[in-house]
């Protein structure tokens, strides 16, 4: 027996032996390394609206190096050309309801003036709302197909009005006159009835209903709470809202005209975060953000039940479209891993078609990293979820450097999305720690107001325990980690090598708000709806709350800075100026610290252009290569580098 025994442990360790063996070859893994040209040749499609007749798609694409708008077969193809812009990227809204004209809109360079343009049935195009600094956006079509509904700051840059314009010579008229700075949400079929909210804070809203026959206007929520349009019923009869009274999530709730009867209609454990009915009310799409992934379900609404949606094999549906008669769905499908994939399905045939194939076959699938979902805890208790990406050949024998990422905002939310920056980074032997820190979106209205007016504080420190988090995973180098964000993420990043100057190892600002008090009272006219909110939140600039905000205004600390820094800007940029990067490289440099500056002439918040796209990117890893992996760390006495790098415009 004890002969057995003994055989059996040593069958035992020499099974373990193996399977330590197994797992040290995976992890000294041979991963390709891919150039940043290789990601960023992966394409990015949006939309997918059926033609009238459901034969193409209308789609746009960045193929051509920015976005421009293509039509494709509703079976696959080959994606047809309609614009050839070389400079200003151009959206596809829809194909017209009842012939192959097209609804498509732009902007200026990234100057957020959106138009909107219709190119005709013999290919010219033009634009519709050609008012000078105003601002439009394409709300629908009317229930008869012979008008489209946009919304419009012509007559007040303050407040967007409602206008119906007439599909046959594209006149318009108002249908809404926004005089109480409320912000329009949705309308029934019949025109009668309007949603209107009013921002109370960054959470909580209060929703209307106003009637166009009586002019009344109806409050819907009993309670002050998070509220939101979606839509309502074909037989005008119903509105239907989420709201988070009474709970920490948005749930989906109905509300009778003529009864004045309030239904809850879905309630998941996470935020409803939208529901919307097909074209004929045949079907009924509800949307969840479950732990920062998209979860989708499509249900019959005759009989309330759910329709089986394709399996995609560990990748998910992120949205759905369906065309106008219902009897075609098109799918965007993809992952942390995985670029999203337009697809298509015929309900009555029961067919599925791939329309897209956007990851660059240069890239084995099986070099990209799978995000994971981590938690831990903060220094005061309070749980912090946040996504993790590995590179494959990281180990407890070969430690890499990692960053600690922080998503724009606030209130923000990072998710478990395709993100070409991040795989290269970890392609390039970075680990990703993309932090959910205390007042991002989606994980309960108590989590998401934890920071308000408390700001580059104790949300800082949870980027601080997400930095002390990777540190003890064995994995990791943990005297090489950095901190990297966009927009309020650039804050953080900034407030991060202000406030906390030993704590990360480089800082990359994106965009990054450096001067609350000037941000603040230089956001854009078209936000009047939202700035008191927004004021709530952070901070008012003319009032005592200026103290505060320039305490943790990191412009006012940069001499603070001892690591080395790199900041990205757009200049064409109407939310964060370019003088906010100006002046914060302006101050860091003083300190005799390296800084790289890169500005892109021809962009605004965030970069549209592939080509910038790049340049940025690939700017972002020499950095870290540079800075923060152990062979590229600058030695005692070495000189630190101070450069701008413009890049040229066509």
């Amino acid at each position: 027996m004890k002969t057995k025994f003994l055989g059996f442990c040593i069958a035992v360790f020499l099974f373990s032996c193996k399977e330590d063996a197994k797992k040290s070859d995976i992890a000294k893994k041979e991963v390709k390394q891919y150039t940043i040209e290789q990601f960023m040749d992966n394409e990015a499609i949006g939309g997918g609206s059926f033609s009238y007749d459901n034969s193409q798609l209308l789609v746009s694409s960045n193929r051509s190096g920015i976005y421009n708008v293509y039509t494709v077969s509703a079976e696959g193809g080959e994606m047809t050309a309609i614009t050839a812009s070389d400079s200003t990227s151009i959206f596809a809204d829809a194909f017209f309801p009842e012939d192959n004209r097209m609804l498509l809109n732009a902007d200026g360079n990234g100057d957020e003036i959106d138009h909107l343009f219709v190119r005709d049935l013999e290919g010219n195009i033009k634009d519709i709302t050609p008012e000078k600094g105003a601002k439009s956006s394409f709300y629908g079509w009317s229930d008869d197909n012979k008008s489209l509904y946009y919304g419009s700051n012509k007559r007040d840059p303050r407040f967007f009005d409602v206008y119906k314009m007439n599909l046959e010579d594209y006149s318009s008229e108002m249908i809404y006159q926004n005089n109480d700075n409320l912000s329009f949400s949705g309308m029934s079929n019949d025109e009668n009835y309007f949603a209107l909210s009013k921002s109370l804070n960054t959470n909580d809203s209060d929703l209307f209903i106003y009637d166009s026959k009586t002019g009344e206007k109806t409050k819907i929520n009993e309670n002050q709470s998070g509220n939101s349009a979606q839509d309502f019923s074909k037989d005008n009869n119903t509105f239907y809202y989420t709201t988070d009274d009474g709970g920490e999530f948005s749930y989906l709730m109905s509300y009778n005209f003529e009864t004045k009867e309030r239904k809850k209609v879905v309630e998941k454990d996470w935020d409803v975060s939208g529901a919307g009915f097909t074209k004929n009310g045949k079907y009924m799409v509800v949307y969840v953000n479950e732990d920062g992934k998209n979860a989708i379900e499509v249900l019959d609404t005759k009989t309330s039940t759910l329709i089986d949606l394709p399996d995609f094999e560990g990748k998910s549906i992120t949205s759905v479209g369906f065309s106008s008669d219902e009897s075609w769905m098109r799918m965007y499908v993809g992952g942390s891993n995985s670029p999203s994939d337009l697809y298509t399905y015929n309900f009555e045939t029961k067919k599925q078609h791939r329309i897209s194939d956007v990851l660059n076959k240069d890239i084995n699938a099986e070099d990209l990293v799978t995000a994971k979902v981590v938690r831990y805890k903060s220094f005061d208790g309070v749980e912090i979820p946040a996504i993790y990406y590995l590179p494959h050949q990281a180990s407890a024998e070969n430690k890499v450097p990692a960053m600690v990422w922080v998503h724009g905002g606030p209130g923000g939310q990072t998710r478990q999305n395709f993100s070409s920056l991040i795989q290269y980074m970890v392609n390039h032997g970075y680990a990703v720690l993309a932090v959910n820190n205390r007042g991002s979106s989606g994980y309960g209205k108590t989590f998401y107001q934890m920071d308000n007016k408390n700001h580059g504080e104790k949300d800082l420190q949870d980027c601080v325990e997400g930095k002390n988090w990777l540190a003890e995973q064995a994995e990791i180098d943990g005297d090489r980690i950095g901190i990297i964000g966009g927009s309020y993420g650039g804050y953080m990043t900034m407030a991060a090598l202000t406030y906390t100057p030993e704590e990360f190892d480089v800082g990359v600002n994106l965009f990054g708000v450096t001067n609350w008090m000037r941000t603040l009272k230089s956001i854009p006219p078209y936000w009047e709806s939202f700035r008191e909110s927004l004021y709530d939140e952070l901070g008012d600039p003319f009032s005592a709350d200026s103290v505060r905000l320039k305490r943790i205004s990191p412009l006012f600390h940069t001499d603070k800075v001892t690591k080395p820094l790199i900041v990205l800007q757009g200049a064409q940029d109407p939310r964060v100026l370019q003088v906010e990067s100006d002046e914060i490289v302006a101050g860091v440099r003083k300190n005799n610290v390296p800084v790289e500056y890169v500005l892109f002439e021809d962009e605004g918040h965030g970069f549209i252009k592939k080509e910038n796209q790049i340049e940025a990117n690939e700017r972002i890893v020499q950095f870290l290569d540079k800075y923060l992996k152990k062979d590229g760390a600058p030695k005692d006495g070495q000189e630190p580098v101070n450069e701008k790098i413009e890049a040229e415009t066509d």
